[in-house]
């Protein structure tokens, strides 16, 4: 058994895994969240803010004090969309290798994919058949990956719920145009993602990431966030799409009421939903297009940070 420790620092949140690996399996020992909006204003000025640096580096050194406590082998630390746009990127590398002692890796958005494929994948292929999409939706930038034992084809579009928050859907709630706006990005982005992932071809659509599993805990009505009923759930994809919609047509004082929402999510759950919303849809037509219906998509809290210990166990 190997004890190893994955970060992912994303535009919205830095979240830690510490997990025992044998054979291959993964039992989780501590799994951590935090919203700390590194990539806020970055797709605007191309620069991460001082304030948003410091919440992402005090994060981290907590995260490094468990890390240590809890007797990790092995750690990596991997940084996603926002980091990668960034131009000031040296100052969060060299702030993260103060704070916990390894250099961050700046993955590229087709690294991410992979990754997340294998985390999502190395829990569902028992119960579920393939070829799997995996949709891993993030703050800056969603991926698309096909495979089934492996990766075939994987894109990586510039939509994320933070982005396309800052970039249109200022409005509470939203209105009409600004909607419109956002959803004409989303299909472009879909347009040429499609045109590297053969979106068709998918027997089994999984969605991953805080997004994806807020709307689901949203589609299930859920009392609180449960991890237990989230994690695996197959949900109707009309169920899902209905879900989508109210949480992007809501007001921001009752979205601030549902008890599976994560504060730091509030503002942009809205953007995530419609993009979520907009795959579902594209991946349910371009199916259809293969004389096989859709009726519902996975869900699965299992995803890059899984893929990543799963790859250090194995050293």
């Amino acid at each position: 058994m190997t004890r190893v420790a994955a970060v992912d620092c994303g535009t919205n949140s830095l979240r830690l895994l510490v997990a025992d690996v044998h054979d291959g399996v993964l039992t989780d020992v501590v799994r951590r969240q935090e919203i700390v909006r590194l990539g806020e204003g970055v797709d605007r000025t191309g620069y991460i803010s001082p304030e948003a640096l410091d919440r992402t580096l005090a994060v981290t050194r907590r995260y490094a004090d468990e890390v240590r406590s809890l007797g990790a082998e092995a750690v990596r630390f991997v940084a996603t969309s926002a980091s990668r746009d960034a131009r000031n990127r040296d100052d969060f590398v060299a702030g993260v290798h103060e704070a916990i002692g390894v250099l961050p890796e700046v993955i590229s958005g087709e690294q991410e994919a992979e990754l997340s494929f294998r985390g999502a994948t190395a829990a569902l292929a028992a119960r579920h058949r393939g070829p799997y999409l995996v949709c891993d939706l993030g703050g800056g930038s969603t991926e698309l990956v096909l495979g089934a034992r492996s990766v075939v084809a994987a894109a990586s579009m510039d939509v994320g719920s933070v982005r396309l928050t800052e970039r249109y859907l200022a409005g509470d709630p939203p209105t009409a145009e600004q909607i419109a706006a956002a959803s004409a990005e989303v299909e472009a982005a879909l347009d040429e993602a499609g045109r590297q992932v053969p979106l068709g071809r998918a027997a089994t659509l999984v969605g991953v990431a805080g997004t994806v599993t807020t709307v689901a805990a949203h589609a299930l009505d859920l009392d609180e966030y449960d991890s237990s009923v989230i994690d695996g759930a197959v949900i109707d994809a009309d169920v899902m799409l209905k879900a989508c919609r109210s949480l992007l047509d809501m007001r921001r004082l009752r979205r601030e009421r549902l008890p599976y929402l994560h504060p730091g999510r509030v503002d942009v759950i809205g953007a995530g939903a419609l993009i979520w919303s907009g795959v579902i849809s594209r991946v349910r037509s371009e199916v259809g297009r293969a004389g096989v219906r859709m009726r519902t998509v996975v869900v699965s809290e299992r995803d890059i940070l899984d893929g990543l210990a799963l790859g250090l166990a194995e050293g």
